[in-house]
């Protein structure tokens, strides 16, 4: 039997006690004196025998300090807070989507695609949009339905087609 087996057999269990109640963890504990045992047996000086248990104790003791100073690191997750942005396969889908709707937007008549932009992306008012455009309120109302009418038929064929 070796030197260092025989200081294995004799402090190993002290030391996992000594871990154990450091962390709380027996899997912990038992890296603790593993990492120990290692830590020492790569000792640059020789272990002297009436040190011995006092430097494994210390070697464990900075081990679990160090454990713990990087432990905040390696926090849980809570699963409120996920990254509320969208995946990549969405994010494509996503753009796969705008990409299509505008063209599909393109492919409206410039009178009917001013009035919709007008009324959905700047919120104007029929009475606005027709001061703008020059057409009377029952016309943008017309114009504005029937590009939301082809638009939504485009998406319905767009979506048959997948």
């Amino acid at each position: 039997m070796t030197d260092f087996e025989a200081l294995y057999k004799r402090y190993a269990g002290d030391l996992y006690r000594f871990a154990f109640y450091l962390c709380g963890n027996h899997a912990e504990a038992e890296d603790i004196v593993s990492e120990t045992f290692v830590r020492a047996w790569n000792a640059p000086v020789g272990i002297r025998v009436l040190t011995a248990k006092a430097y494994l104790f210390a070697i464990a003791r900075n081990y679990f300090l160090q454990r713990a100073r990087r432990a905040w690191r390696h926090t849980e997750l809570d699963e409120e807070l996920r990254d509320p942005s969208l995946g990549p396969q969405a994010r494509a889908e996503q753009k796969g989507d705008l990409t299509r709707v505008l063209l599909e937007l393109r492919a409206l008549p410039e009178v009917d695609r001013s009035a919709l932009l007008m009324c959905a992306l700047e919120e104007m008012s029929y009475q606005e949009i027709a001061e703008a455009m020059g057409l009377t309120v029952p016309a943008v109302k017309t114009k504005i339905h029937r590009a939301r009418l082809k638009l939504a038929q485009a998406r319905d064929i767009s979506e048959v087609k997948r």
